[in-house]
């Protein structure tokens, strides 16, 4: 009996985990990247040989027996990569107005650390904790106890209120309820639209444990494409998808400019958008393209990649989230006068002791309108007012991080930048979006993209189908396979391969 025939649409974290776990469960895997390097927001660069990541700069949840510990046992992952332990008494560093707080990990020293600085709030400190750990476990396929969906009364709860609101309910001093959001940029969080549950997911998340990945986050996407092709899986690079093939029934194959590949089951693991520009079939209805169409997006990122002078700055084993004003939201809201409000600032860790900085990079918000008319035209060719966009961007942005850092520039050999229209032409998201579709907690489930669609045997994979980061994806590839293998057999997998 001939194996069933999968093209999975994208070599993200989202297309290769489902091209593993469905390679390493008897079929037959193609999976197809346009561009020319495989790992979607797991790519890195090389500039003057200095190692930069594109989207995926720390993990969480990495300790043995934690989550993602687990997930990435199950892929084979764990044995491809080294892992580099942000500091414990302070992972995250959040600076308002120049006053700066830390995240420690582990619950009696994240409470106990924000504690120094509000004494008043310990109990509210307690009750917050107490929330985010409830949530974050009533979700059994984040847990991984069971095989169940995320639609728990405590989730959805949560996940039709605001953050904001809920953290103001159990916090009543201003500025620590500023604090606790102080990583917003982490998920593009919004006021009055982003749903507590997703900051309580990566509260949690990031949390428990937290690590850069030394050398660089494609050592994820490398370690899941060798996996792949033992299992004889193919990876093809510069194999644009210009349609998903069908009849009037379903899915019959994808075609690129110079190839057809037939299929009994296509996952795009792309931007939903993408997809409703590749399949023209009336399966799927017009209402629905509609609904795809009309999702709200995440703010995009303006991002200056720095190199540094050889041992002139010490390796910073945190991020920090500087802001100048009081509060981090509304950042994505700007004008010409008073960009940028606000940063994160992070180094790359190339080796397991890290000493000395060698790269780092300063992200910010970006909106597409500021890009937008250069839509269409190709790298390195946009002309003279677009490189001078970034270079007095990137100036304005490194100066914004001096206020808090003021050796900062003379460490800095030379940078490169990236723009939402970078981020677009490299991963399709829509209007460069850095998160893809925005979680609006008003819209209800009619704000979330489900893996199935009308086409039968068409399914959707990716950060935009269960939630973004190295968790969101994960959670959503086995959403996604479990609809050819189930998800009990996965989980069962899961539990075995940890063992």
């Amino acid at each position: 009996m001939s194996r069933q025939r999968v093209v999975i649409i994208g070599s993200g974290l989202g297309g290769l985990s489902s091209g593993l776990i469905l390679s390493r469960n008897g079929y037959d895997v193609t999976i197809l990247e346009q561009g020319a390097q495989i790992g979607g927001c797991l790519q890195c660069f090389r500039r003057q040989g200095v190692k930069f990541e594109t989207g995926m700069h720390f993990i969480g949840s990495a300790d043995e027996g934690q989550v993602l510990n687990r997930l990435l046992c199950y892929l084979g992952v764990l044995d491809d990569i080294r892992l580099s332990r942000l500091d414990t008494n302070g992972y995250n560093v959040v600076s308002l107005d120049g006053q700066q707080f830390r995240f420690a990990n582990g619950r009696e020293a994240f409470i106990e650390t924000l504690a120094k600085d509000f004494p008043h709030e310990r109990d509210g400190l307690h009750r917050y904790f107490d929330l985010v750990e409830r949530v974050a476990s009533a979700s059994s396929l984040r847990t991984l106890r069971r095989a169940d969906s995320d639609a728990s009364p405590l989730n959805t709860t949560f996940q039709l209120r605001s953050m904001n609101e809920v953290i103001s309910e159990v916090i009543s001093d201003e500025l620590l309820r500023n604090v606790l959001v102080g990583d917003l940029p982490l998920y593009a969080a919004e006021y009055d639209k982003t749903p507590f549950s997703m900051h309580a997911f990566i509260a949690d998340f990031y949390n428990r444990s937290a690590f850069r990945i030394v050398g660089g986050s494609d050592q994820i996407a490398l370690s899941l494409a060798k996996h792949i092709r033992a299992n004889g899986g193919e990876i093809h690079c510069r194999q644009q998808v210009l349609k998903i093939v069908c009849d009037d029934r379903k899915a019959i194959g994808v075609e690129t400019d110079d190839h057809f590949y037939p299929a009994d089951i296509v996952i795009a693991a792309i931007h939903p958008a993408r997809v409703m520009e590749l399949c023209d079939s009336s399966l799927l209805r017009p209402a629905y393209r509609a609904r795809i169409a009309a999702m709200p997006e995440t703010a995009g990122g303006f991002a200056v990649y720095l190199r540094f002078k050889p041992e002139t700055l010490p390796y910073m084993n945190h991020n920090f989230y500087g802001y100048h004003q009081k509060s981090p939201w509304g950042c994505e809201h700007y004008n010409a006068a008073n960009w940028p409000r606000g940063y994160l600032y992070m180094h790359f860790c190339n080796a397991p002791e890290q000493r000395w900085a060698e790269g780092g990079v300063i992200l910010s918000y970006m909106q597409f309108d500021e890009v937008e008319c250069w839509k269409g035209t190709t790298i390195g060719h946009r002309g003279e007012a677009y490189e001078q966009l970034k270079r007095d961007r990137a100036e304005r942005l490194i100066e914004a991080v001096c206020r808090e850092f003021p050796h900062l520039r003379e460490a800095i050999a030379d940078y490169e930048t990236s723009t939402p229209l970078t981020y677009y032409d490299y991963t399709g998201t829509e209007r460069g979006a850095m998160y893809g579709i925005a979680r609006d907690f008003h819209l209800g489930p009619a704000g979330r993209v489900q893996h199935r669609t009308k086409i039968p045997n068409l399914f959707l994979a990716g950060q935009n189908t269960n939630s973004h980061g190295i968790l969101g994806v994960l959670v959503g590839t086995i959403v996604a396979c479990s609809e050819l293998l189930t998800s009990e057999s996965i989980i069962k997998d899961i539990i075995s391969a940890n063992e």
